[in-house]
């Protein structure tokens, strides 16, 4: 989407597109009604960039949330395993089970 002049001729408004794997340039005019159809673009363009900024403000704050959520996970499991090795459990092909001929208090 430009402002284009060739030749030494006045400006002209284009948009550019794509169809079918291919930019394709869209004459739009010049004069005040293509001056109207710019602005408005712009306004468009301004709108999609703000969508996208708070959508990748909202995927950083999930991501944050997500990293406090696995630290927590990690330190819930170092504590569990910790309270099971101290009574006397071991970890046998990824099941806790109680160790043999241990004497409970």
């Amino acid at each position: 989407m430009s402002w284009e002049t060739r030749k030494g001729r006045g400006a002209y408004y284009t948009r550019s597109r794509r169809v079918g794997g291919r930019v394709v340039r869209e004459y739009i005019g010049a004069g005040e009604t293509a001056a109207l159809i710019a602005q408005h673009d712009q306004m468009e363009r301004a709108e999609r960039q703000a969508v996208v900024a708070r959508w990748r403000q909202q995927k950083a704050e999930g991501e944050r949330l997500d990293a406090q959520v696995d630290e927590f996970c990690r330190l819930a499991d170092a504590a569990a395993r910790a309270l099971l090795l101290a009574a006397g459990y071991h970890l046998h092909r990824g099941q806790w089970r109680k160790r043999r001929g241990t004497q409970e208090a």
